[in-house]
C-alpha cells in the first residue's frame, strides 16, 4: 500500500508565497512522474506543473515565472514553492505520484488535497 501526505497550505495574501509538500510511503520501488494539480470552486482540475523522474519539468502557463516544481528522491516528496501569489490561484491543490511497485506494474495516486486562499 502507498500513501501520499501532503503538507503546506494555507492563507496567503496576494503577492506572497507559500511551499507545498508531498511524501509518499510505502511498497514503491521507483516513482517516475510526480505532479500538482489543482480545483478550484466550481472548475475542473488542472494540471499546475509536473516533475518526471529525470527531473524535467512542466507548468501551466498561468504559473510560469512564479512557482516552481522540484523533488527529493530520497524522501520519496515532491514540492511545490509558489511564489507571487494571486487571488485566481485560490484552490485545493492535489499532488499526484505515479510509480512502479516491485512486482514491475505501474500505478498512480492523488494526495488527499491541500486549501490554498490568496486574499486579495
Amino acid at each position: 500500500q502507498v500513501n501520499l501526505v501532503e503538507s503546506g497550505g494555507g492563507l496567503v495574501q496576494a503577492g506572497g508565497s507559500l511551499r507545498l509538500s508531498c511524501a509518499a510511503s510505502g511498497s514503491i520501488y521507483s516513482i517516475r512522474t510526480m505532479g500538482w494539480y489543482r480545483q478550484a470552486p466550481g472548475k475542473q482540475r488542472e494540471l499546475v506543473a509536473t516533475i518526471t523522474s529525470g527531473g524535467t519539468t512542466n507548468y501551466a502557463n498561468s504559473v510560469k515565472g512564479r512557482f516552481t516544481i522540484s523533488r527529493d528522491n530520497a524522501k520519496k516528496t515532491v514540492y511545490l514553492q509558489m511564489n507571487s501569489l494571486k487571488p485566481e490561484d485560490t484552490a485545493v491543490y492535489y499532488c499526484n505520484v505515479n510509480w512502479w511497485d516491485y512486482g514491475g506494474s505501474s500505478s498512480n495516486l492523488w494526495g488527499q488535497g491541500t486549501q490554498v486562499t490568496v486574499s486579495s
